[in-house]
């Protein structure tokens, strides 16, 4: 049985290889895991997303729209950091710690 990854991992792995110009292969060995699996990740994410991976995009997608939903993804990711900052900073602020 191959050894399971933590969710955060494997959400980190899919972020870099969309956000990446890199190949599949090329992220997995950057991550110590294989080709297959990753796709795999990415296929399941796609699912869940109901969001296209890459190859399944339509060829009249504009740059400029390409680069607004990257944007947006970076700043749902900043918001998720900010998030759990708060949380941990307030559970560090609480009486009897």
């Amino acid at each position: 049985m191959p050894k399971a990854f933590p969710r955060e991992f494997r959400e980190d792995v899919i972020r870099v290889y969309r956000d990446s110009d890199a190949s599949l292969a090329q992220v997995a060995k950057d991550f110590g895991i294989s080709p297959s699996c990753l796709k795999r990740w990415v296929t399941i994410d796609d699912k869940k997303s109901a969001r296209p991976s890459s190859a399944g995009r339509a060829p009249v997608e504009s740059d400029a729209l390409r680069e607004a939903n990257k944007r947006i993804r970076l700043l749902e990711q900043e918001n998720e950091v900010l998030r759990r900052a708060a949380a941990y900073l307030s559970q560090a602020n609480l009486p009897g710690k």
